[in-house]
């Protein structure tokens, strides 16, 4: 039977937590979701974990932007993969690039061989790698269990063909599974389940919940100005379930 997997991504222990109900395999835990996500701290990890039993793969990632880091940033970045192995993480989720837009194979190498027996996911560093095709056979090469990707377009189903070719690729022993992202619904899922073989889906079921604070102070934003500081992005359970329910449709 085909092994069909729902990827939540959160920042909160209550998204975990709403993940879970509503039928989440995995989570992929982060800070900042807003901006695409950074590493999160040891103790939200360790508190996601006390609260929820679903496997965890960690987001790493020192800063918002792109993927070509600074010797200090690497470093920090090896750092973070070995402690959260420590902690007791099921995998972690890396990617780093070169100037010319490859992968940085000897950067990764020394991450994947400082996560030891953690699952390693390549992410969306891969959307904006020159050859994805490269990209993937050198994926494989580094022997990394899943490639997290929207076919190197804004949102998966605008790289849905690209998608399909890679999700071929999969089917060789020892290739990553094909991992879609970016504007993932319940209702991609189910065009994804009928034009392509791709077994696993990342989505982060997000709804904007209206903070508990009575008194407001206007005019006084904390970061970007565009952002509103009283509305605070959560999973919806009920999504992942909608979700969970188009992933074990019958074809």
């Amino acid at each position: 039977m085909t092994r069909y997997i729902l990827e939540c991504c959160v920042d909160s222990v209550e998204s975990a937590l709403a993940a879970k109900e509503g039928g989440a395999d995995r989570l992929e835990l982060c800070a900042a979701l807003m901006i695409g996500g950074i590493s999160p701290g040891l103790a939200l990890f360790e508190q996601v974990r006390a609260c929820c039993d679903l496997p965890v793969r960690v987001l790493l990632r020192p800063r918002f932007g792109d993927f070509l880091y600074s010797e200090h940033e690497f470093q920090i970045l090896k750092r973070e993969v070995e402690l959260f192995r420590k902690a007791g993480a099921e995998g972690v989720v890396i990617g780093c690039l070169t100037e010319d837009g490859s992968l940085h194979m000897e950067q990764m190498q020394e991450l994947i061989a400082q996560a030891g027996d953690m699952k390693v996911t390549l992410h969306r560093a891969f959307d904006v790698c020159a050859a994805p095709v490269k990209a993937y056979e050198q994926a494989r090469e580094l022997g990394i269990d899943t490639i997290l990707t929207s076919g190197q377009k804004r949102d998966c189903l605008a790289g849905m063909s690209l998608l399909q070719q890679l999700s071929v690729l999969q089917e060789e022993k020892g290739a990553p599974r094909i991992m879609a992202g970016a504007g993932m619904t319940p209702d991609v899922i189910r065009q994804f389940r009928a034009q392509t073989n791709i077994t696993c889906y990342h989505l982060s079921a997000k709804t904007v919940v209206d903070s508990g604070m009575r008194y407001r102070k206007e005019d006084v934003p904390m970061g970007l100005p565009v952002m509103d500081e009283y509305s605070i992005f959560r999973t919806d359970s009920r999504i992942v379930a909608e979700a969970k329910k188009a992933l074990l449709e019958i074809k």
